[in-house]
């Protein structure tokens, strides 16, 4: 099995990051396939990067989803997901879509604990858009992006576990997401200062793309997630062009 990990953010380093915290959880015969965007925002942390965004993973998975099994958007608010879903012929799993479905199922109402501040009102859209907008507790953005908590997570915790705290107390969420690629990893340091469950973005949308392998959704083959007509492009890269003209 091989899974495309795209990540849309340009910073090599949250791949490589991503990459070590999901190997222990790949099962025998998995590898991921890892592509980081080839352009586009260092870190996305606002609307216009994260539209940015959405070319640059579609753009990673005509690159290299050829030969893959199933595509992991991996980045918190999945930019490009429902255009990925439209193009790709195996499964494709969002990060952000996966730990939302994820919470649902542990408690009634959830919140999500992320880095950078005007990800809260796209966030809030996005979690109404996948029909769990009343299940949303509270959004608690911490100053720092998820980038400067991947270059510092030591000095990162102590204000992540009191976000945690707070929407906890204040929002009563039976469930905290820690959203966001440059936070992987960190769920397991937050978990023992809180007694409620902190999921690790990360993980949890790798849990739903191998759920995805073990028995993977049907392809529509009409309606508004259906392979698209082609479509004749101009100024896309050689590989996005003709997988449009041919998908």
């Amino acid at each position: 099995m091989r899974i495309l990990l795209i990540n849309p953010n340009t910073t090599a380093e949250v791949t490589a990051l991503m990459e070590r915290v999901l190997a222990p959880h790949l099962p025998a015969g998995a590898t991921l396939v890892p592509a980081t965007g080839r352009f586009g925002a260092r870190y996305i942390a606002s609307r216009s990067a994260a539209a940015i965004a959405g070319h640059a993973a579609l753009e990673a998975y005509a690159e290299h989803g050829g030969d893959c099994d199933a595509v992991y958007l991996a980045c918190f608010g999945d930019p490009g997901l429902l255009a990925l879903k439209e193009l790709a012929d195996v499964p494709v799993i969002g990060m952000a879509e996966a730990s939302c479905l994820a919470a649902s199922v542990l408690t009634e109402r959830f919140a999500i604990v992320t880095g950078g501040e005007r990800w809260a009102p796209m966030l809030r859209e996005f979690v109404t858009m996948l029909g769990l907008g009343d299940r949303l507790a509270a959004i608690e953005t911490v100053t720092p992006t998820g980038a400067d908590i991947a270059r510092d997570p030591d000095n990162a915790i102590a204000l992540l576990v009191q976000a945690c705290r707070m929407t906890a107390q204040r929002d009563g969420a039976g469930a905290v997401i820690l959203g966001g690629a440059g936070l992987a990893g960190l769920a397991a340091r937050i978990q023992p200062h809180l007694d409620i469950p902190v999921i690790c973005s990360v993980e949890a949308g790798m849990q739903a793309v191998l759920a995805a392998l073990r028995d993977p959704p049907q392809k529509p083959a009409t309606g508004d997630l259906a392979l698209p007509a082609p479509i004749a492009s101009t100024g896309l890269s050689d590989s996005l062009a003709e997988r449009l003209a041919r998908p």
